[in-house]
């Protein structure tokens, strides 16, 4: 779970992405908030317990400031599971951040909302835990009229329509595609826009699907062996790598049950001359 922490936030702190996802899922697409009116949020916040202090780390938070004023403070969370702990664990992101415009220097700022949006990215079975504090800590009817409740913000990504997937303008939109495709055919048709953010993009892929073959093709783009634009070609990479283990395999099957030398094998597969000397260094 850590690992998928990480590589989400990768991708969502950068600007572009963090305003993409914000716009479209609050605002149905409307470029309401703008990229370079954000600015990084400290993700972890104190508080004390127990005589001692404690930390709360959100995944990702940017206050969003327009014409020098501090519109508001938007954070994001990612599950790949469902959560039931989730409503208190907002609270308590949520707090935090009020709590610190209490206890800023500045007083005389004026205070602002705080809005978390939680991002499901399970595309096998609906969110099926709590959503508000009610049901997290099961309220009697006789407490119900006292104690306020909270309800978190939940976008199921795997369960978003078409029309608002295509309202996505950043790398997100080939995330958000992805799953939406997973969860109605279990399998992927891959698109030919361009990524911005390839290296991130592959690792959320490849840490979130468990299918390390983006991984791959990372690794070759770092190696030197030649970058991706899109997910057309991130697939042509990945079909192209499996053939090259397949063909692997069948070198070292003949060499090791025929007793033919490397060259001799790949003859015997029809492998082109002008790729000999690539099988041969990973033999």
């Amino acid at each position: 779970m850590a690992e998928k922490d990480i590589t989400q936030k990768i991708l969502e702190s950068y600007n572009d992405v963090f305003a993409d996802i914000v716009n479209v899922l609050l605002f149905d697409g409307e470029q309401v908030i703008h990229p370079d009116e954000l600015e990084d949020q400290a993700p972890r916040s104190a508080y004390k317990a127990d005589g001692r202090v404690r930390e709360l780390e959100r995944d990702v938070a940017k206050r969003w400031t327009k014409n020098s004023i501090r519109i508001a403070c938007v954070g994001l969370e990612n599950q790949s599971e469902p959560d039931a702990a989730m409503p208190l664990r907002v609270i308590g992101y949520d707090g935090a951040e009020y709590r610190a415009q209490l206890t800023r220097e500045n007083h005389a700022s004026p205070l602002y909302p705080v809005v978390t949006l939680v991002l499901y990215f399970g595309h096998t079975k609906h969110w099926d835990k709590p959503l508000t504090l009610h049901e997290a800590v099961g309220v009697t009817d006789r407490f119900r009229p006292f104690v306020s409740d909270y309800q978190i913000n939940l976008f199921e990504i795997a369960w978003l329509d078409r029309t608002k997937v295509e309202k996505f303008r950043s790398d997100f939109r080939i995330v958000a595609d992805y799953f939406v495709q997973m969860r109605e055919n279990r399998e992927y048709t891959p698109s030919r826009d361009k990524l911005d953010h390839v290296q991130e993009t592959l690792q959320l892929l490849s840490v979130m699907t468990g299918d390390h073959r983006f991984e791959d093709v990372l690794n070759d783009k770092l190696t030197g062996q030649g970058g991706v634009q899109n997910m057309c070609e991130v697939l042509d990479r990945v079909e192209a790598r499996g053939e090259e283990k397949e063909r692997l395999a069948n070198i070292r099957s003949l060499m090791s049950n025929l007793k033919l030398d490397a060259k001799q094998a790949m003859d015997a597969l029809n492998i082109p001359q002008s790729e000999q000397k690539k099988y041969e260094a990973k033999l």
